[in-house]
Order: structure tokens, then C-alpha cells, then sequence
């Protein structure tokens, strides 16, 4: 086991916006957190990154306790994340906002190595490495999102809603690099609006619900289950 929630509680003033959940993630996995809107799952993400502070419960990454470190410290342990709503630096260009990935590694020779790697896996991005971040489409700032977390050579990755706002045809495109990156040998911990996309390429799933978790299982078990089918995919 690479990573685990335990009962973890997180409160907005007087809300609490999880109640004591728990959650596993083995190595190597693909695994999604699906709910509805408010459900809790960003405040999960963020809470995992280190840029909320749970009232209580436990965040245990590769064996440590990391509950009190910052969000720097969970970075240079290697968790990494694609923000909902992509957040690129839209002043900067592309190449700049991949750099800022890697702001915490000191190999300048490796830095530069990832970086052509990140353009092999998304040319677009390498034809466009000049160009402000602010100028791309949404598909490609979703790409470049992705590509920032990479550089910070994560061994777990997070993804806040990746597939939001984007084309059919550019979402399947994305999930086809979130599996040939897991396949690369990255942990993908996934929160997902488009259930069945997510259901479809997770090893596991749990199902979040205004702040506790109600179902859990494999994603085609999830898939199957009745209460899936009728809240999340629309049977």
C-alpha cells in the first residue's frame, strides 16, 4: 500500500465537509473518488496535497505520517496534482509552466530530460512551448496540467476533474494519457464527474457522498451497481 485516508475529518467553519473517511490506494494503481457536486471530493484532493488542514484523522503516504507536513514537503515525497479547473500559469509559456513542476528537483540535466518526455507523450505541447499558456485551448491546458504534475516526477499522482469542460473526443484523449502514465509506473488517484470514463480505466473506485463514503469496490463492480447506474450514470 502506497497511500491511506484514515477517518479523516475536514471542517469549513461550522461544516464539516468529511466525516471520517478512509480509503486505501495500492501501488501501481488507478483508483477514483466519484460523487456528486459538493460530495466533498476536491476538499479530499486538497486535503491529501497539504493546502487544507483536516480537524482530524491520519494522512499516511509510503509508510510515513505526512498529515502535518506541508504542501512542499508532499511534493518532494512525490505526490503531485492536476488542479480542477487546470490552473496554468496563464502569463507564462508552456516550457515555464512546466518548469514551475519541477521547481523542488536540482538536476538541471534530468529536469530537461523529463521535460522532452512530456513533449514525446504530448507534441502539442512542443509545438506550442513558446506560446503564453493563457493562448491554449482548453484540451491542451488540461495536457499541460497533467504535464506540470509529471515534472515533479510524482509517484502518485492527483487529478481533480480532468475531463471537465472538454470535448468528447479531447476527454477520451486525455483518458488515454492517464493510463499510458499509470502504465509508465505512476499511482493515479482519480475524482471524476464523468463516472463512466473513470469507472472504465480504475482498478477501484469509492463512491463519495456529502462527505462519507458509501460504496466501494472494483470499477467494474462499481459500474454494475445499482446505486451507480441510477446517480452517476444515468440508468
Amino acid at each position: 500500500m502506497i497511500f491511506e485516508l484514515q477517518d479523516l475529518v475536514v471542517n469549513y467553519g461550522v461544516i464539516r465537509a468529511l466525516k471520517g473517511i478512509s480509503l486505501q490506494i495500492d501501488e501501481g494503481e488507478i483508483v477514483t473518488l466519484i460523487g456528486a457536486n459538493g460530495a466533498g471530493k476536491s476538499t479530499t484532493l486538497r486535503t491529501i496535497s497539504g493546502l487544507i488542514k483536516p480537524k482530524s484523522g491520519k494522512i499516511v503516504f509510503d509508510g510515513a505520517d505526512i498529515t502535518h507536513q506541508n504542501a512542499a514537503k508532499r511534493v518532494a515525497a512525490g505526490i503531485s496534482q492536476a488542479p480542477e479547473g487546470r490552473r496554468v500559469f496563464a502569463e507564462l509559456t508552456v516550457t515555464e509552466n512546466l518548469e514551475m513542476g519541477a521547481f523542488l528537483r536540482k538536476n538541471k540535466a534530468e529536469v530537461r530530460a523529463d521535460m522532452e518526455e512530456v513533449f514525446g507523450r504530448f507534441p502539442i505541447l512542443a509545438e506550442r512551448r513558446k506560446q503564453p499558456a493563457g493562448t491554449l485551448s482548453g484540451g491542451e491546458q488540461q495536457m499541460l496540467a497533467i504535464g506540470r504534475a509529471l515534472m515533479a516526477k510524482p509517484r502518485m499522482m492527483l487529478l481533480d476533474e480532468p475531463s471537465l469542460g472538454l470535448a468528447p473526443i479531447v476527454v477520451k484523449e486525455i483518458f488515454a494519457i492517464i493510463r499510458e502514465i499509470n502504465a509508465a509506473g505512476t499511482t493515479i488517484f482519480l475524482v471524476e464527474q464523468n463516472a463512466r470514463m473513470a469507472l472504465k480505466i480504475a482498478n477501484r473506485g469509492y463512491v463519495l457522498e456529502t462527505g462519507t463514503i458509501t460504496l466501494t469496490g472494483t470499477g467494474d463492480e462499481l459500474a454494475a451497481a445499482d446505486e451507480v447506474q441510477r446517480s452517476y450514470l444515468g440508468h
